[in-house]
């Protein structure tokens, strides 16, 4: 009887909050239950951010494969009219030989065909010294390998050897660049035999 009544003393001890606490805890398999939906629920939003990353990685790719289209598609028109400018300064020379031409069959004159064509000839001059073109000093110089291509040596007793004493074709610099390797006959000691054809240096005409 007494067994009983503590029994029944030890469950009247039980309070709800005891009750809340226990039904809180769970059990153990309820608990696996919790953290494997609390790991689902990680891997869920880092998939989401991954494919955020993924979207913004793809998007950042089409453009820059965009900017390239552009870049090659602007360097080729830059490649393509890049002489633009200096071809249309050329037109009005070309203008002027067509008229000189025509004035020459029409008139039959030389004497002012010929004076038409030098003055042509000093326009074009001009007009290549606007682009940054002159032409190279070559005769009564040293010979230079940078500047010259030796066509042919000849002996001279008036000049110190290896001076250039005749231009076959003019050379021409581009502002500070050989554009085109003056061709040109040297000098050399008189007592040394003539060379013919002899290309001193190895250089090549560069026009």
């Amino acid at each position: 009887m007494t067994d009983l009544m503590t029994n029944d003393n030890h469950t009247s001890d039980r309070t709800p909050e005891h009750e809340d606490r226990a039904g809180a805890a769970g059990t153990p398999a309820e608990g696996q239950m919790k953290e494997r939906a609390l790991w689902e629920q990680r891997v869920e939003e880092a998939q989401a951010e991954a494919q955020k990353y993924k979207d913004q990685l793809l998007r950042k790719a089409a453009e820059f494969e965009n900017y390239k289209r552009r870049s090659e598609a602007d360097w080729q028109n830059l490649q393509r009219y890049a002489n633009e400018r200096a071809l249309l300064a050329f037109l009005p020379i070309l203008d002027d030989i067509a008229r000189s031409l025509k004035s020459g069959a029409e008139q039959k004159n030389f004497d002012a065909f010929y004076r038409g064509v030098e003055l042509i000839r000093e326009k074009f001059k001009q007009t290549l010294k606007v682009q940054g073109v002159e032409p190279l000093e070559a005769l009564g110089k040293p010979f230079s390998v940078d500047e010259h291509n030796a066509l042919l040596q000849v002996p001279r007793s008036d000049v110190p050897p290896h001076t250039v004493v005749e231009v076959v074709e003019q050379g021409y610099r581009l502002f500070d660049r050989v554009l085109r390797h003056a061709k040109v006959v040297v000098s050399v000691d008189g007592s040394e035999p003539a060379a013919h054809g002899k290309n001193q240096g190895g250089h090549h005409d560069q026009a």
